[in-house]
C-alpha cells in the first residue's frame, strides 16, 4: 500500500480525520482553561508563600500551601488525573473535560506558584523600602511595585510552562477523554495501522510546540528590548 493509499485509508475513509480535529479542539480547550486555573491559583499560592518568606506572617496558610505544592509536584500528573476522576468524582456524573481541566490546572498551579514566588523573591528588598518611603503598606507595595516587576520577569517561564502543559494533556485518554492523542489511537484501533495516525498526532504536537516556542522567544526579545 502506497503512502497516499495509507493516508486515504487512515484519514479520508469514513471521515476518520474528525477524530484528529475533534481531539485537537479538546486538547486546546483543556490546555487554555487549565492555564487560567494554574495561573490564578498559582499566583495566590505564590503570594502566601512570598508573604511568609518576607514577613513570617500567614504561617498556617504557608504550611498548607507548602504541603499542597509538595504533593502536587511529587506525584505524576496521570495519577492525579485518575484520583480526581475515579476517587473524588467517582459518584458524580461530571464531564470528563471538566475533570481534565481541574486536574491539569491544579498540577500546573504548583509549578506556576514556584515560578511566581521566585519572581517575587528576585526583586531587591530596596524596592520594598522604596514603597514604604512612599507611604505604601505591604499590600500596596506588593500590588503597585513588586508584582508588575515580578510578572514581567516570569512571563517567559510562564510561557514555557504553558508549552509543558500542552504536552502533558496527552495523558487525558486515561479517563477516556477523546483528546488529540486519543483521537489518533482510535484511528489506529480501527485501521490497525499505528504509523500514520500516531505520526500525525506527533507532528501536530510538534507544530504547536514550535509555534508557541516562537511566540515565547518573541516575548523574551520584546521584554529584553524594553529594559534598554
Amino acid at each position: 500500500m502506497s503512502f497516499k493509499e495509507r493516508f486515504i485509508f487512515n484519514f479520508i475513509e469514513d471521515k476518520q480525520w474528525h477524530y484528529i480535529t475533534d481531539g485537537l479542539k479538546v486538547t486546546l480547550l483543556v490546555t487554555f482553561c487549565a492555564v487560567i486555573i494554574g495561573v490564578v491559583l498559582g499566583f495566590l499560592l505564590a503570594v502566601v508563600r512570598a508573604t511568609y518568606d518576607k514577613t513570617k506572617r500567614m504561617k498556617i496558610l504557608n504550611f498548607i500551601c507548602q504541603v499542597y505544592i509538595t504533593i502536587i509536584r511529587g506525584t505524576p500528573v496521570v495519577v492525579q488525573l485518575l484520583i480526581i476522576f475515579y476517587v473524588i468524582f467517582s459518584s458524580v456524573n461530571i464531564d470528563k473535560t471538566i475533570v481534565a481541566i481541574l486536574a491539569f490546572g491544579m498540577n500546573s498551579s504548583a509549578y506556576v506558584a514556584e515560578i511566581f514566588r521566585s519572581g517575587i523573591m528576585s526583586i531587591d528588598n530596596g524596592q520594598f523600602e522604596a514603597g514604604r518611603s512612599l507611604g505604601f503598606n505591604y499590600r500596596q507595595t506588593m500590588l503597585y511595585i513588586i508584582m508588575p516587576q515580578a510578572f514581567k520577569n516570569v512571563l517567559p517561564a510562564l510561557g514555557n510552562e504553558f508549552i509543558v502543559l500542552l504536552k502533558e494533556t496527552s495523558v487525558a485518554g486515561y479517563i477516556a477523554l477523546q483528546d488529540l492523542t486519543k483521537g489518533g489511537d482510535i484511528i489506529r484501533s480501527r485501521t490497525f495501522d499505528a504509523f500514520m495516525p500516531l505520526m500525525a498526532v506527533a507532528l501536530i504536537y510538534l507544530v504547536m510546540v514550535m509555534i508557541f516556542t516562537k511566540l515565547v522567544s518573541m516575548l523574551e526579545r520584546r521584554l529584553r528590548n524594553s529594559d534598554h
